[in-house]
Order: C-alpha cells, then structure tokens, then sequence
C-alpha cells in the first residue's frame, strides 16, 4: 500500500483518474519550495500567535491557523492554481458550482501523537453521503518536507469506497512523504489523518479545501476576510470564495441579486440566468434551469 506520485506536469484529468482510484495522489514539487517558505513566512506572526489545540483531535502540539487569503497574498496564487482547480473541476464535475472550504497552516510539534483516522466530510454533522458520491476535493501543500518521522499525513489508499464510520489504527495507514513544494489531493471520504511528529522539527502544511457550493463552508470566507481585503480581489477569488450562488437560485443576496454586488458591484451578473461563476467549465447552460414542459390549460 502506498500513495502514487505524479509529476508536476501531469495534467488535471490524470490527477482526478488517481484520486478516482486511490482517493489520494501526491503530485511532486508542483511550486518551487520557496513558495511554501514565502507563505509560511507571511503567516507566522499569526502562527505565533495561534493556540495548540485543545484536545487529541485538534491535536495538543499542533496550531492551525486560518484566514489566508486575508493574510498572505502569496497563498492566493496556490489557492487558484491552475492544477488544483482543474482537477477539482473534474472531481466535482456534477456540481453546479463549488467554493473554498477552508484555508489553514497545520503545524504539527514535535511531540504530538497521531490523529484519530477520519474523514474529512464528517464536518457535516456526520450526514452519510452515498458511497462513490464526494462532496470535497482537498489540497495538503507541504510548506516544509513531509516524513515519516516529522508527522506527514497518514492516509489508507482505497479507502474512500469503504463504508462510513469505519475505526482504523495507524498501523493501518501509510505516511503520505513529499518534498516541499509539493502537493496531496485527496477526496473528502478518504480516511486519513495528521502524523505523529517524533522529530525535533515543526511540519507544516497548507490545507486548502474545496466543497459543494451548496454545502456550508468550514471556514467562512466572508468574516475570515474583511471587505477592505475582499474589494481589491480579483473576481475568480472572490467566486471561489462564495461569492457566486450555489446554484440557480441559491445563495443571492436580497433581490435576486448576485452575491459579488456585495463587495464588487462592477463584476455583479444580471438575474438567475446570468453565470454564475468564472470556474472552469460553469458555463450559463449548465446554470440556468430547464424550460418546463408546456400543459394544457396553463
């Protein structure tokens, strides 16, 4: 059992076949390690600042540390890297549109013992989604090298087609290894979980997550980042942020109006009709509802 890596120039569509398969790829130094470094570099005031968990799952010698677009403009380019977005297309190519869920530094201490294996979607309240059926595609970016010893993410290949709720022990995982630079996709129903560091280093990880657009996102963009920081950024972002409906009819503002009005009136669509979003391949059609049959006596 182990996770497959592919090359950084391997292309969306053989990204999603692996991730279809195993649940989990690693694609290997995507970004140069000084991307990474320049990120965590912009985060550690915050970092610093950030408590240890508060239990075993959170992790005791652990900081999670959130709201990246807000504070590191480095982080946005990865968070629209054309790779990642191509390939969450892909995963969540029956979705009439999808956003972030999160954006988070996980730096796990020397000392912390392994997470409890789980899968991410159970944030959402533990509903069992039907088996095949994934609502997230997430992207761990290792801001630092990923090993066995330092806490890399433990994961078990396969798994996301096993039945929900399942219990595991780390014996039953493999640590997911990579070089700074480099980045794991894996599906929400993927069972996984952070290491144990037995290191004397800090290991740490961009987790930037994607969802449903009809799904509430674990990190809510709209507080996370001011509407000072939210005007001056680009329309893509802002979209993949929330500001586009979840779906005809979902997710506008007051009078039917498209969310993005909120902050940047200039890039506001006109009526339901309108796209809704500049992900890939979200085009008008795929957004607007069908013209219902005509009955008689209507």
């Amino acid at each position: 059992m182990s996770v497959e890596h592919l090359p950084s120039s391997a292309a969306p569509e053989q990204v999603a076949e692996a991730l279809a398969r195993d649940g989990c790829v690693i694609v290997d130094r995507l970004v140069a390690s000084e991307v990474t470094t320049r990120v965590l570099a912009e985060m550690q005031p915050y970092l610093e600042k950030t408590a240890r968990g508060p239990d075993d799952f959170s992790g005791n010698f652990t900081r999670r540390t959130g709201a990246l677009i807000a504070r590191s403009p480095t982080a946005r380019d990865l968070i629209q890297h054309d790779l990642v977005l191509g390939t969450v297309d892909r995963v969540l190519a029956d979705a009439k549109n999808y956003q972030l869920h999160l954006t988070q530094v996980i730096a796990i201490g020397p000392g912390e013992t392994a997470q409890v294996i789980h899968r991410d979607q159970w944030a959402f309240d533990f509903f069992p989604f039907p088996t095949g059926f994934e609502v997230q595609c997430n992207a761990i970016w290792a801001a630092t090298d990923f090993t066995e010893e330092n806490g890399a993410t433990r994961v078990i290949p396969g798994s996301h087609k096993l039945q929900d709720k399942l219990r595991f022990r780390r014996e039953d995982t493999v640590a997911a290894e990579m070089a700074a630079g480099s980045v794991m996709f894996y599906t929400g129903a993927l069972y996984h979980g952070g290491g144990d560091n037995r290191s004397d280093e800090v290991r740490a990880g961009l987790n930037i997550t994607y969802v449903r657009a009809w799904l509430r996102q674990e990190e809510n963009q709209y507080l996370s980042v001011p509407a000072a920081i939210a005007k001056t950024l680009p329309e893509k972002l802002l979209r993949l942020m929330g500001y586009a409906r979840g779906a005809y009819a979902l997710g506008y503002i007051d009078d039917l109006r498209d969310p993005i009005a909120a902050v940047r009136p200039d890039l506001a669509d006109r009526g339901l009709g309108a796209q809704e979003s500049s992900l890939p391949d979200r085009s008008v059609a795929t957004n607007a509802p069908q013209p219902l049959e005509k009955k008689e006596g209507k």
